[in-house]
């Protein structure tokens, strides 16, 4: 590897290792700031902490947990895991657990800056989708969750998904049974509405993440329509590095020869060809669509991942 390719890979990597802090700022300002003070256990490591937390009667700290059992479970599947994942892990867990840590005393012992547990669960849930949106588009990661994941994924056939979404809901179920003063009604209209919080608050972080995560990989579809096809596809082509397919086909009332040209892109491409549409024909006809999966050169890989048979 030459010397400019070695700088530029380092400045790509330090610049990933910024977003990835400034990602782990955002989720800790909004789960210390504006959900824990509310005595909401949301998911994650984080949740679990919170658990831990109120059980052990306020002593054992969140970011404590978080650390702790984020090492002891990479300790345990580091070789399942593999070195990379686990090093990346290490410095997450490190520097999520020290910013949670740093401040959560204090917004622990004070009334919650917003009064509105509302108001103050939606804007925490909105601040841990974006910082974990950000941290996960860049590679990074602050184990919890994503640990357990990652072993079953290569374990078993369940998906990283489904089994973060399991083990976040059981989290928050867990709540329940806190340490609570009073009958089982006062419990269970106090702990019902936490957990219904706990419950969205999942539903809203996850949904920025995912949408953060994947804005840049969105895979569109254009068909395109127009007398000045083959200018058109030798643009595109040329300036946006994305390929072209042509058909052949006939308007069904005017009985003329069209050529149709199909285009494949990311998001981020989605702006260039209409640029390089409209500045050729202004006439032209584009259709746009999301696709849902697009496997190849350029795109994703093709990938298929064998299920195991069952001996039993």
């Amino acid at each position: 590897m030459q010397l400019p390719d070695i700088i530029n890979r380092s400045r790509a990597d330090l610049l990933d290792y910024i977003f990835i802090v400034l990602g782990m700022a955002l989720y800790a300002i909004g789960f210390t700031v504006f959900i824990l003070p509310h005595d909401i256990v949301v998911g994650g490591m984080a949740g679990f902490g919170t658990l831990v937390y109120f059980a052990s009667g306020e002593r054992i700290p969140v970011a404590v947990t978080m650390y702790v059992v984020n090492i002891l479970m990479l300790v345990c599947w580091h070789r399942v895991l593999g070195r990379k994942f686990v090093i990346g892990t290490v410095f997450g867990a490190s520097v999520l657990s020290l910013m949670i840590g740093s401040i959560e005393q204090y917004f622990t012992s004070h009334a919650p800056v917003v009064t509105d547990m509302t108001m103050s669960v939606i804007l925490g849930a909105v601040l841990c989708g974006c910082g974990i949106g950000l941290y996960y588009a860049h590679k990074g990661s602050a184990g919890g969750t994503d640990i357990v994941a990652a072993v079953f994924e290569k374990k078993s056939n369940m998906s990283i998904g489904r089994t973060m979404m399991v083990i976040d809901m059981t989290i928050v179920a867990c709540s329940f049974f806190l340490p609570f003063d009073g009958d089982m009604d006062a419990r269970i209209q106090s702990r019902v509405q936490t957990i219904v919080y706990g419950l969205v608050s999942i539903v809203i972080y996850s949904f920025l993440a995912n949408y953060i995560v994947n804005a840049d990989k969105q895979t569109i579809q254009f068909l395109i329509l127009s007398p000045r096809w083959h200018e058109i596809a030798d643009n595109i082509t040329h300036r946006s590095g994305r390929g072209v397919t042509t058909f052949d086909g006939r308007g069904f009332w005017t009985g003329e020869e069209r050529t149709m040209l199909v285009v494949w892109c990311r998001q981020y491409d989605a702006d260039r060809i209409y640029d390089i549409v409209r500045e050729i024909d202004e006439g032209a006809y584009i259709i746009q669509s999301e696709a849902r999966s697009v496997y190849g050169n350029g795109f994703d890989p093709l990938s298929h991942k064998r299920r195991k048979k069952n001996l039993s």
